[in-house]
């Protein structure tokens, strides 16, 4: 599948769990397939039941479907990058990592998009230094 730009083509770290949930997810789906005795795109790890690429509108649906199946309240799945970013910072990944991996073009953009979060990595980041510096008092 074809990305906007080149440089948006790229290899992504994925926590364990979510890396696990993935590949169980994709062999349920060889499974459909090969059940369905269909071969259409078997690299997706998303696709529609007859292995085509799931259409951007349908992937909406869907996420809107899992969203209120759960109980949760409604949100953009662009809002999950946010969430994600936030997360990340609040955790204390540095702000030009998480830049990368939301493939920001300049450290400003990050920056300032999470700029509300400044206070509170700040503060993590007085305790910190308080425990490095102090600790054996």
């Amino acid at each position: 599948m074809e990305t906007k730009t080149a440089r948006s083509r790229r290899t992504l770290p994925l926590p364990p769990t979510v890396l696990t949930a993935l590949r169980r997810h994709q062999e349920h789906q060889a499974a459909e397939r090969f059940d369905a005795d269909n071969r259409a795109g078997p690299g997706l790890v998303f696709a529609t039941a007859v292995g085509t690429p799931l259409h951007p509108r349908n992937d909406y649906r869907s996420f809107r479907e899992i969203i209120r199946r759960a109980g949760l309240r409604q949100v953009r799945l662009h809002d999950l990058r946010h969430t994600a970013a936030s997360v990340l910072l609040a955790q204390g990944v540095p702000a030009r990592v998480v830049m990368e991996i939301l493939d920001h073009s300049q450290i400003s953009v990050t920056l300032n998009i999470y700029a509300h979060l400044a206070p509170e990595v700040a503060r993590e980041a007085a305790a910190r230094l308080e425990g490095a510096l102090w600790s054996g008092e």
